[in-house]
């Protein structure tokens, strides 16, 4: 196969739906490409599971996107970002081949969450996973070592969000319950990072219960900017990615299910495919 029809798909991965907000946004930014997604629904969710779990699904998964041809792959997950991404790089991304690259969302965020703070406090709500990972704590410190950080778990927000659940009032009682509990620990918190590619679903109900100072980052559109830089900067990379606009979405579990609720964070409908591990 020639290079100018050659078939490599931007890989985009997720434990399951969230990251379907971050792809939107790439796609919106970078029309061009071509991009594979992949959401392992079947083994979701990975917030609760340990950090060799996760690394060994994560793997598995980003090995059969770099087998059907992608040359680069975001981990559009928090979880898999915080808990499997340095391993991958580190340990096994060159066996994959020398060009090949795998990017997280967590540290295109860190990059800039001090930019938008002028009180020197900011917050980080997460599941619980990427929370006690530790990860938006040490990456803020590489970047801006002065800054306060506060996090707070919220581990039923997900869940509601999957399960279309999270425009009635018992999702604003947990809505509300951590973004408080989150405020009651720094008041002087001005800005936020939602450390989940769900949240920015609840986006509006999230800033009802916060002062309108406060400024939420949500983490598609500053990693499609990310994404779009990195392009720039590796330009042999670059070009190796195809561009016929296509796009195709691979779920690890029942497709009828998978293209039902990914129409919720997509906005558009999704004739997904199963990829079986």
């Amino acid at each position: 196969m020639d290079t100018q029809n050659a078939y490599h798909p931007i890989g985009i991965f997720d434990s399951g739906f969230g990251g379907l907000t971050v792809l939107k946004e790439i796609r919106q930014q970078l029309p061009g490409y071509d991009y594979l997604y992949l959401g392992d629904n079947a083994r979701a969710p990975y917030g609760s599971r340990s950090f060799e779990t996760v690394y060994e699904y994560t793997l598995e998964c980003v090995t059969h996107l770099f087998n059907m041809g992608c040359e680069l792959i975001v981990l559009a997950c928090n979880t898999a970002s915080a808990k499997a991404l340095r391993t991958i790089q580190q340990k096994d991304l060159a066996k994959f081949g020398p060009h090949k690259r795998v990017l997280g969302v967590i540290r295109p965020t860190t990059e800039i969450i001090g930019h938008y703070s002028k009180s020197g406090h900011v917050g980080v709500l997460g599941t619980p996973g990427t929370i006690n990972s530790g990860s938006y704590l040490v990456e803020i410190e590489k970047f801006f070592p002065d800054l306060h950080v506060y996090q707070e778990a919220c581990p039923m927000w997900v869940p509601l969000i999957e399960n279309n659940e999270y425009q009635n009032e018992g999702a604003d009682f947990f809505i509300k319950k951590h973004v408080q509990q989150l405020m009651q620990q720094q008041e002087k918190i001005d800005a936020i990072i939602l450390g989940c590619t769900h949240y920015p679903l609840i986006i509006n109900q999230i800033k009802k219960y916060l002062p309108e100072q406060v400024h939420l980052l949500s983490q598609g559109s500053i990693v499609a900017k990310s994404l779009t830089d990195y392009l720039l900067r590796h330009p042999d990379l670059e070009k190796k990615c195809s561009k016929h606009g296509r796009i195709e979405f691979y779920t690890t579990d029942q497709t009828s299910a998978f293209d039902k609720a990914a129409t919720l964070f997509y906005g558009q409908n999704i004739n997904s495919k199963h990829l079986a591990l």
